[in-house]
């Protein structure tokens, strides 16, 4: 399963959750979650208007908190390595996901 989100992708093969980010101006970078570790899920969906998220919680790390103002729209920075931004075009695609992983993490 792949989603494409803004400024990077999540990628989940039944076992790993990949999330690859693009920063403007630096190098691109992947975190590797196993789905096991996962603890829960957030899945906020994009709107016309603002993106949205797709964010993994894990054990032992406390969740980023939503960043609200006019820009961000309320979703976690981009420097949260658990989580990525989503457009509303990717909704359905990233619910499939969220489900994948829930499913996997059992």
């Amino acid at each position: 399963m792949h989603v494409k989100g803004v400024q990077g992708s999540i990628s989940f093969d039944g076992d790993w959750i990949t999330i690859t980010k693009k920063e403007i101006g630096q190098q691109e970078r992947q975190f590797r979650i196993r789905a096991t570790d996962v603890t829960g899920t957030r899945l906020k969906p994009g709107t016309r208007l603002f993106h949205g998220y797709v964010q993994f919680l894990l054990a032992g790390s406390a969740p980023a908190t939503e960043t609200k103002s006019l820009l961000a729209g309320g979703r976690p920075p981009q420097s949260d390595p658990h989580s990525l931004s989503i457009r509303h075009s990717a909704n359905d695609a990233a619910a499939k996901l969220v489900a994948a992983v829930e499913q996997a993490r059992g």
